[in-house]
């Protein structure tokens, strides 16, 4: 058996935590290692950057998440950090080094976020790089100091270029599974999840299983279809690059699978469905999952998913109002379009969550949103 490169490892490794984010402390010091790196962190969010929502935060120091700076970056430096104004009008995909591309000279010497936060955090000499999601979304991702005296080598630097692109990818299916509510999960369960199309595929990219909600999606024949026990796009262009993502992650030859995203058209006036294919390492450790090779999600972005707020109010412990900032925030709702759908002004709405954070001793919008999809999760 040929011995993976340290690349396919932490493609691998990248590929098992999109089904459980717990995962990515592992991941972290897989890239740690094989870049010199001492740590490095990666938020996900969406929205305007006065009303981001994240999704997905996991801020690492030598593989193990550090929840107390991703709290305290949050709360005390990320209002007035002078570089996030700069950072989403960049462009994507550009690596920035924090020192030369992200603060100003006279920055340097007087701001907070860098000199109290920063440089403790060994993130003073790091490099940032931030990458378009889908649906409006992005990924950001930053490595820490490297661990050798010296600055950056251009190995170092080819490999974070190298790993951007998988990065963002694990952003993409993270959001797209915490969106469906399927936040910590294996390729089996996935199946009985009613809000994502779920498809199985074997070595030869033919269908093993489909769950309802794929089922139901193919049926309708719009953009996308089964042939022959095998997936077909409608439209050709459609058709040749669903065939490519199928083909890099079932790859033939002995080059590493690879995990891709597309948007998908559709002949009705639905907006496109968007389709991800993820590698499955094998044997599978959970039952009914050792012959799937690939891990196909149909995504519908028309398909709003609605929670019961009075359901998380009564498990939670929360009032009717703190019970429906926290449904909202679930489903996706920005702070903004809670304040316009309740004629609060977003001070009042940051104040509810500031409360259901102190009731539940949890630190921030991941953390509720993960705790609401466990609730809804049960009924």
């Amino acid at each position: 058996m040929v011995e993976q490169s340290a690349f396919e490892r932490i493609l691998e490794s990248l590929y098992d935590a999109m089904l459980d984010g717990s995962g990515w402390p592992a991941t972290s010091a897989l890239i740690d290692e094989a870049c010199g790196l001492k740590g490095n962190a990666l938020a996900v969010g969406e929205g305007p950057l006065e009303d981001i929502r994240l999704s997905f935060v996991g801020m690492c120091y030598r593989g193990r998440r550090r929840i107390d700076w991703e709290r305290e970056y949050v709360e005390a430096y990320f209002p007035t950090d002078e570089r996030i104004p700069r950072l989403l009008q960049r462009p994507f995909g550009r690596l920035l080094h924090m020192k030369t591309d992200q603060y100003t000279a006279k920055e340097l010497k007087h701001s907070r976020a860098y000199n109290e936060f920063m440089i403790p955090t060994q993130f003073g000499n790091s490099m940032c790089v931030t990458l378009e999601g889908l649906d409006g979304s992005y990924v950001s991702w930053a490595v820490c100091d490297p661990v050798a005296s010296g600055g950056w080598s251009s190995p170092q630097i080819a490999m974070v270029k190298a790993l951007a692109p998988h990065i963002r990818q694990f952003g993409v299916v993270r959001q797209a599974l915490v969106r469906a509510q399927a936040q910590s999960t294996t390729v089996t369960a996935l199946l009985d999840n009613p809000r994502v199309g779920v498809v199985h595929l074997d070595w030869r990219g033919r269908i093993l299983a489909a769950n309802d909600r794929a089922c139901a999606v193919l049926r309708d024949n719009d953009g996308i279809a089964v042939r022959d026990g095998v997936l077909r796009a409608e439209a050709p262009e459609d058709r040749r690059c669903l065939d490519r993502l199928v083909a890099a992650a079932l790859p033939a030859s002995s080059a590493a699978p690879v995990s891709g995203s597309m948007p998908l058209r559709r002949s009705s006036m639905s907006p496109p469905l968007v389709v991800h294919v993820k590698p499955v390492a094998t044997p599978q450790p959970d039952y009914g999952a050792e012959h799937v090779a690939a891990l196909l999600l149909i995504v519908e972005p028309g398909r709003e998913r609605r929670i019961d707020p009075n359901l998380v109010a009564g498990v939670l412990g929360l009032t009717p109002t703190e019970g429906r900032v926290a449904a909202w925030l679930a489903e996706g709702r920005t702070v903004r379009e809670m304040a316009e759908a309740t004629g609060h002004t977003k001070g009042a709405i940051y104040w509810h969550l500031k409360q259901i954070y102190q009731k539940l001793s949890i630190s921030g919008q991941v953390d509720l949103t993960r705790m609401v999809l466990s609730v809804t999760a049960l009924g």
